[in-house]
């Protein structure tokens, strides 16, 4: 038999539902990889006496759907029994008296909160390269970025510290670290989730999401999340019209990602879907012109209430200027200045006016050509070197490394569709590779069965070496 620490959560569930291994020695080998993989600083906090003694109590209690399942949280979910940093150092005592109701869903059907994962600081970056805590690793190169913000959860799943981990996406922070991790990751449509209990940036743009190393996985924690049935209806790929925007999100592509993306491509009109070429020419410009200014502006009101709701005494100017990471105290402390601000009235216009042109935008595009989805490079290269903060090299020239890393990802991030990522193979050198799905609003269960259909069809990618500790 394989090592538990290499089964998908669904697969670990069923192994304990059957009896054929307890809570706490499944817990007792995820444990063992976190010690190995401890190189890649995925944890904030990490007790495995703690979680020992939550898998002996699994072990006496019946039903729930995650019964005995250790589930690590992106550490800006709200948690009763531990600290909830945000990863900055204004927030390293807080202990927030409540699970955040994500949280909470979990708890109720049986899952144990494994720990807290490391993140770019307070959600603000793609790196997660942590001036307070250290930077999170990529398992499949420790001198690599794992992406952000989310970049413990993904290097946790990635490495098989654990099957599931919960992240937050407002602009890509669960689909970027997804991808550069090679697993999986679904963004809901916004408001699908509660957003109740976890650090903000924006509350017209963030939301929970999990990363799993399978579409059942994603589509299990979506219902227990959403209180739904679970399971998916089958979607046949034979005739399924998806769509393939080709510019914007295929222009300036790394060329190991476009070889990956047309081998994808190709894969999926071997198995009879039917590609549909369609540029979307409109997107790109709403939503640079509605994406910073919501998040932005939205940023001080959105923190500083929940500081204060939690009885917090520190309020958002110092937290700000408590700011470990140089590129998060920046842009933290300038948007107390008159030059830095967002401007109300530029602030309504963007979130009256052109947010909603972008999401008509987007259900025109799915209706007129009358496809499930739109396929394209989660990001348009692989993972950059930990380091590389303000530019990486792509095709020769230097690129601003967030606005690079969140150009595919954040124009649904701003519209609030739901999107998959799914690991779709490997760079020469080894790098994971993503492919995102995202389809119209509403639509979750739709895109979760069509990315489990797409899931079967892409290259299963390997573990990475040395259960991602490096050398």
């Amino acid at each position: 038999m394989s090592n538990p620490s290499d089964w998908t959560a669904s697969e670990a569930l069923r192994e304990i539902g059957a009896g054929r291994i307890s809570p706490r020695e499944y817990a007792e080998a995820l444990l063992a990889r976190c010690e190995n993989a401890d190189g890649l600083n995925a944890f904030i906090h990490l007790d495995p006496e703690q979680v020992l003694e939550e898998a002996e109590r699994a072990a006496e209690r019946s039903g729930g759907r995650l019964r005995g399942l250790p589930v690590p949280l992106k550490d800006n979910f709200d948690t009763a029994d531990m600290p909830t940093t945000g990863g900055t150092p204004g927030l390293r005592g807080h202990r927030p008296a409540r699970n955040a109701p994500v949280v909470q869903r979990l708890i109720e059907e049986g899952a144990i909160v494994m720990g807290k994962l490391n993140m770019h600081e307070l959600a603000f970056g793609i790196t997660s390269n942590n001036s307070a805590f250290g930077p999170a690793r990529n398992p499949y190169g420790p001198d690599r970025i794992p992406g952000g913000s989310s970049g413990g959860s993904g290097a946790a799943v990635g490495a098989r510290m654990a099957p599931v981990a919960l992240g937050s996406d407002t602009g890509g922070s669960v689909r970027i670290p997804a991808a550069l991790c090679g697993v999986a990751g679904l963004r809901p449509t916004t408001g699908r989730y509660s957003q109740a209990g976890i650090v903000p940036i924006s509350h017209t743009r963030d939301t929970a999401g999990p990363l799993a190393r399978s579409v059942e996985d994603l589509a299990l924690f979506d219902s227990v999340i959403t209180n739904e049935p679970d399971g998916l209806a089958a979607t046949a790929l034979a005739g399924a019209r998806i769509g393939v925007p080709r510019g914007h999100f295929f222009e300036n592509l790394h060329p190991e990602t476009v070889r990956v993306a047309e081998e994808a491509l190709a894969a999926l009109a071997a198995a009879g879907a039917v590609l549909v070429e369609a540029d979307m020419p409109e997107v790109p410009k709403l939503d640079e012109a509605a994406g910073f200014p919501i998040a932005l502006y939205e940023t001080v009101v959105d923190l500083n209430r929940y500081l204060s709701g939690h009885g917090l005494s520190i309020e958002y100017a110092a937290l700000a200027g408590a700011a470990a990471s140089p590129d998060v105290a920046g842009l933290l402390q300038s948007l107390l200045t008159e030059e830095g601000a967002i401007p109300e009235a530029v602030y309504r216009e963007a979130l009256d006016a052109t947010r909603p042109a972008l999401q008509a935008a987007y259900a025109d595009w799915f209706a007129a050509n009358d496809v499930l989805a739109a396929i394209f490079p989660t990001t348009p290269l692989p993972a950059a070197r930990i380091g590389e903060d303000e530019t990486v090299e792509l095709n020769g020239e230097p690129v601003p490394t967030f606005l690079t890393f969140i150009r595919n990802t954040s124009p649904s991030s701003v519209a609030g569709i739901p999107g998959v990522t799914l690991p779709a193979g490997l760079s020469a050198d080894g790098l994971p590779i993503g492919m995102e799905l995202d389809g119209p609003a509403g639509s979750d269960r739709a895109l979760l069965a069509l990315s489990a259909a797409v899931e079967e069809i892409l290259p299963a990618t390997p573990a990475p070496a040395s259960g991602g500790a490096g050398e």
